[in-house]
């Protein structure tokens, strides 16, 4: 394989890596809304 063939697979997996890291995220932050949400429903929100 040549050295552009490299180049290409090393940025498809950066991009892939990026991109499951970005949806990790909004995942995650998604779970913090809803959470924050319950707590606020709770009556915990005055504990700041």
């Amino acid at each position: 394989m040549s050295a552009t063939t490299y180049i290409v697979l090393a940025y498809a997996a950066v991009v892939l890596g990026v991109g499951g890291y970005l949806a990790f995220l909004a995942s995650r932050s998604s779970e913090l809304r809803k959470r924050e949400r319950q707590v606020q429903l709770l009556g915990g929100d005055d504990a700041r």
